[in-house]
């Protein structure tokens, strides 16, 4: 039986409408303060400004759009069209429209408007692709290094559930496939032409993606487990219409792509290095409005065909330059330091930094650090804990002398899946503060805390 999560929220917890940091997992805010609602999503770079294209949850699955110049802070732009349950939409400028295109009813949409933001109108109804009338879902985004765009999309047919569709957009007015077979003679250019199928191992694939780098080709891909995550895989060819070799692991398995699902890579061509991000979604049970974001950097080598997600819980990349950089430690707080009460008691731990922790935490018992230091605006922090199980109980804290606890899962979906989770708060001035760590579950529900790290003020 799953723990019921807790409701109540501490006011301690950080409204800033600034980012400064990437934060895998952690609930972001657009620069109004809302939540970015922008899931299944792609990114295009137009000049110094990135424009985020996903689907709503929260407004009946329409295209939103927000821009940034730091990929870090997110302007909301708006709904871009007046269409509901288009799924993972993506931008694309082939010629001098530009097009939206996403997933309606198991068929890919397209958009088109004469501008960037706003003004997009369906171009027709939603195409199901010759020869055979299938149908395909997951609409992905890729353009190659010669200037061609190509959609990407995964077979939802049951005859061809292991196939990735590879579709480039050679007209205003539809989708042209490049195909090998010699079944079709079509020629009429106002109509798709039938497609070319990526076939990859035995499998079934959804939420394609394509990274390019030094002519080799890698292909990103999900498992078909509905909203739960699963080890998203990595194909790779030298050719876009060519044999693929895979799948290989993109995380540890266990991590299940740190509990995400692939839908877009960026590439951000820096003036010291180039630097590649995968975009994923952290869905919730049903993909809906709780659903957050998992951004990383990747580490891939076109000479030694790898591609591997690096996982941190706080980056950020200069978009100018390309380089990536982390927080930097301002005070630790060890657990072993803390006024404990109740059950909980100190244990050696060879993974910790003071190769000791407290551990045995549970609903009668609490860890208070004392004398932490605040700045009276939004700083972060991060609590590296880990629990036995995350589906039979909550970690939470309490903040100075609020009456009420903060659900730390509700502000970061890798609670509990990951050892360290970044929380932003804002503390009182001083050395002044503390902050009470506890956790609620069921009777054999146990957390182990190691301590709470204070990161230097970015503002």
């Amino acid at each position: 039986m799953l723990f019921p999560r807790l409701t109540l929220v501490s006011s301690a917890v950080s409204g800033a409408l600034a980012a400064s940091w990437i934060v895998p997992g952690a609930v972001w805010t657009d620069t109004s303060g809302n939540k970015i609602d922008a899931h299944g999503g792609g990114i295009v770079q137009r000049g110094d400004t990135f424009y985020w294209i996903g689907q709503s949850t929260s407004d009946s699955i329409s295209p939103y759009l927000y821009s940034s110049t730091d990929l870090l802070n997110w302007t909301n732009l708006g709904k871009q069209a007046s269409i509901q349950q288009l799924w993972r939409p993506k931008i694309a400028k082939p010629n001098g429209s530009f097009w939206i295109y996403g997933q309606v009813d198991r068929n890919i949409q397209a958009l088109v408007s004469t501008q960037m933001v706003g003004g997009y109108v369906t171009h027709g109804a939603a195409v199901t692709i010759p020869p055979n009338s299938y149908t395909y879902s997951d609409t992905g985004m890729f353009k190659d290094t010669d200037g061609s765009w190509y959609i990407l999309t995964s077979a939802d047919h049951n005859i061809s559930t292991n196939s990735i569709l590879v579709l480039s957009i050679r007209h205003l007015t539809h989708l042209i496939v490049q195909y090998k077979s010699t079944k079709s003679t079509r020629t009429d250019p106002s109509e798709p032409e039938p497609l070319n199928s990526i076939r990859p191992a035995a499998g079934a694939y959804e939420a394609p993606g394509i990274l390019k780098v030094d002519g080799v080709y890698f292909l990103i891909v999900s498992a078909k487990t509905g909203w739960r995550s699963n080890p998203n895989k990595m194909f790779y060819s030298t050719s876009i219409t060519g044999s693929w070799t895979g799948p290989f692991d993109i995380a540890p398995q266990a991590e299940n792509t740190y509990n995400s699902q692939n839908t877009f890579e960026l590439t951000i061509s820096g003036s010291k290095q180039t630097t590649y991000m995968y975009m994923g979604d952290s869905w919730d049970s049903k993909g809906g409005t709780s659903s957050n974001y998992i951004w990383l950097p990747i580490a891939v080598s076109s000479s030694a065909k790898t591609f591997s997600l690096q996982y941190h819980a706080m980056w950020k990349i200069d978009v100018g330059t390309g380089v990536v950089s982390y927080p930097t430690t301002k005070k630790r707080y060890e657990a072993e330091d803390a006024v404990i009460t109740g059950r909980a008691a100190v244990t050696s731990c060879n993974d910790c930094i003071s190769k000791r922790a407290v551990h045995r935490i549970g609903s009668d018992s609490q860890v208070t650090f004392q004398n932490v230091i605040g700045t009276g605006h939004p700083q972060w922090f991060s609590i590296h804990y880990s629990v036995n199980s995350p589906e039979i109980g909550e970690a939470h804290i309490f903040v100075n002398d609020e009456p009420r606890p903060t659900n730390i899962s509700l502000f970061n979906s890798r609670a509990g899946y990951h050892k360290v989770v970044p929380m932003e708060l804002t503390l009182k001035p001083g050395n002044v503060n503390t902050i009470t760590f506890g956790a609620m579950g069921s009777e054999d529900f146990e957390v182990h805390i190691d301590g709470i790290e204070l990161f230097e003020d970015e503002l």
